[in-house]
């Protein structure tokens, strides 16, 4: 677990794995004031140690669990609620399981998304970079080439030419701008704001709208595995899980789900009325349900979802891929031809 000094919130990695060191110290008996200890003889990291050892001493002066962790400042509101329903209900080591679950999925989301998002900028960048320095540095060569033969050149060569000398008449605002870019780039992958504005954009963006979908689904699933694991009923289960989801739609959905329960439905009904789940999906919890064993089900689901978001995820870069590698591929072609293909006219008559 590594910590700034700044005392940022903890990634979703560095939650799941301190809910499952500290599941496996409490299923094996040791008291919480106890784990924390030697979770801290353990650490190597300063920042990590000093978390610990905050959380530690205070248990020590006789605080619970759910009170060290919400002073400590680095953990979310979902996880202290959720430690507080397990020290209520004496079992604390399956909340812990559970939001190490729920915490590992998170991050696999969140991995998935980054994926998804920096291959292709990094791509359409490098792409942009390419053809700027072909257009404004190499051009101008293959110029100087065609004037010692005594001729010029023309057409699309002379168009691309003209917007060479331009680039390199402004190359300080060319660079200006690759540089805004970068930063940009950096924004919306590295920190916390920029990726949820740019999460935003993707669930508005036609062609990644389904994913996002998807996405969310999986979030509310893996979500209410954990509420359902944990004791939780479902009226309230979805009202946690409605803080953790980051789509309006989704929200607005939860909250339809949340009212066809007050009307009567059953928890199955109400999710299929709400279009959270498919019928398909709908049905696997209905099975779930009448067997007494909806965690399960819900926990296939969100399975279900993640292999299928990672499936589509794998498809989309790998279509991206060569098609980006294509597009540069025909502009630096079409670049080199348009001075070649004339270069090779003139020292063919000169022969």
């Amino acid at each position: 677990m590594k910590k700034s000094d700044k005392q940022k919130g903890l990634s979703s990695y560095e939650i799941s794995s301190f809910c499952r060191q500290m599941a496996l110290l409490m299923k094996a008996g040791i008291a919480p004031a106890d784990g924390i200890d030697i979770l801290n003889e353990d650490s190597k990291d300063g920042s990590a140690k000093k978390i610990l050892g905050s959380i530690s001493q205070t248990l020590r002066s006789g605080e619970k669990f759910h009170i060290a962790l919400a002073m400590s400042n680095v953990f979310p509101d979902y996880v202290v609620h959720m430690v507080t329903i397990g020290e209520t209900s004496g079992n604390m080591d399956v909340v812990m399981d559970s939001l190490a679950d729920y915490y590992e999925r998170e991050d696999a989301i969140q991995e998935s998304v980054k994926n998804a998002i920096s291959y292709p900028l990094i791509m359409i960048f490098m792409m942009m970079v390419i053809v700027t320095v072909l257009v404004a540095k190499v051009l101008p060569i293959f110029e100087q080439v065609f004037a010692q033969l005594g001729t010029g050149m023309s057409g699309f060569s002379q168009s691309l030419l003209n917007l060479g000398n331009l680039l390199n008449k402004y190359s300080l605002v060319l660079v200006i701008l690759l540089v805004i870019m970068a930063i940009l780039f950096l924004y919306f992958s590295l920190t916390s704001s920029g990726k949820k504005n740019f999460k935003k954009f993707m669930i508005k963006f036609a062609p990644t709208r389904r994913l996002m979908q998807e996405l969310e689904s999986e979030r509310f699933a893996s979500g209410m595995v954990l509420t359902l694991s944990s004791g939780i009923d479902t009226f309230e289960g979805l009202l946690l899980v409605k803080k953790l989801v980051e789509s309006k739609e989704m929200k607005d959905k939860i909250e339809e789900c949340r009212n066809f329960l007050i009307d009567g439905d059953s928890f199955p009904e109400a999710l299929e009325k709400s279009s959270i789940f498919s019928s398909f999906y709908a049905q696997m919890i209905s099975v779930g349900f009448k067997s007494g064993s909806m965690d399960k089900a819900m926990k296939q689901v969100a399975e279900r979802y993640e292999r299928d978001t990672g499936r589509r995820i794998y498809t989309l870069i790998s279509v991206l891929e060569p098609t980006l590698v294509i597009i540069l591929s025909v502009i630096v072609g079409m670049i080199l031809m348009s001075v070649i293909l004339p270069l090779m006219g003139i020292m063919t008559n000169i022969g």
